[in-house]
């Protein structure tokens, strides 16, 4: 969240906020000290869990309509393992889009292939008819779009279906998908958008050896 450092209140009106949940796919973007490698951000207090995630929702909520942000954007990522049989053909990217944003990227998305998030049957295998949304490994996500819609915000959920392990790809699949639609960086007539990646993604699985114990 953005804290200005004066006493006047920022507006943001026609930017786009892109988060990011902390999912499978960015364990890298937080301090754990359970883990080898940290990555370049560290939070300042402890991570939000149990009671907290409905108060951080509510604040975070009420933040991005106050700054009156044209548009939001969360990526975020789900289990692969627990996508049904609809959802392991194809890409394993999806979208989701709040009323108030349907309204004016639908066509776009559309244009673009992407497909949508599936809902499944709450049911399985008892009965069809009644459907939800799924998002398992997603955190804060399904909540989060859930508000966003209750409070007419427009906002988009761009995610991707990983495992656990090295989730680069994974990360640069689901930017660059991000970027067809909102063009954040000019593609190259050749190869791929050169991304600027966090330093820690080198040591993804260690330092390596120490060359002088040989």
């Amino acid at each position: 969240m953005f804290i200005a450092s004066g006493d006047a209140v920022p507006c943001f009106k026609g930017f786009t906020l892109i988060m990011v949940s902390e999912t499978v796919l960015v364990y890298q973007l937080h301090q754990d000290d359970t883990r080898c490698s940290n990555g370049c951000n560290i939070t300042k207090s402890e991570n939000f869990k149990g009671t907290k995630v409905r108060s951080f929702r509510k604040l975070m909520v009420s933040w991005i309509k106050s700054s009156g942000f044209l548009r939001s954007v969360l990526l975020s990522s789900s289990h692969a393992y627990h996508r049904d049989d609809q959802q392991l053909h194809g890409t394993p990217l999806r979208y989701l889009l709040t009323p108030s944003l349907q309204k004016e990227e639908a066509q776009r998305v559309e244009e673009l292939g992407w497909r949508e998030m599936e809902r499944i049957s709450a049911f399985p295998g008892i009965s069809d008819s009644e459907q939800r949304l799924y998002i398992p490994g997603g955190g804060v996500t399904k909540a989060l779009y859930t508000d966003c819609c209750t409070e007419d915000i427009s906002m988009a959920v761009v995610l991707i279906f990983c495992s656990e392990g090295d989730n680069i790809p994974d990360a640069f699949a689901l930017v660059n998908h991000l970027n067809d639609w909102l063009h954040l960086l000019e593609k190259p007539t050749q190869g791929s958008v050169q991304w600027r990646v966090p330093p820690s993604w080198r040591l993804l699985f260690g330092s390596g050896i120490p060359p002088l114990l040989f």
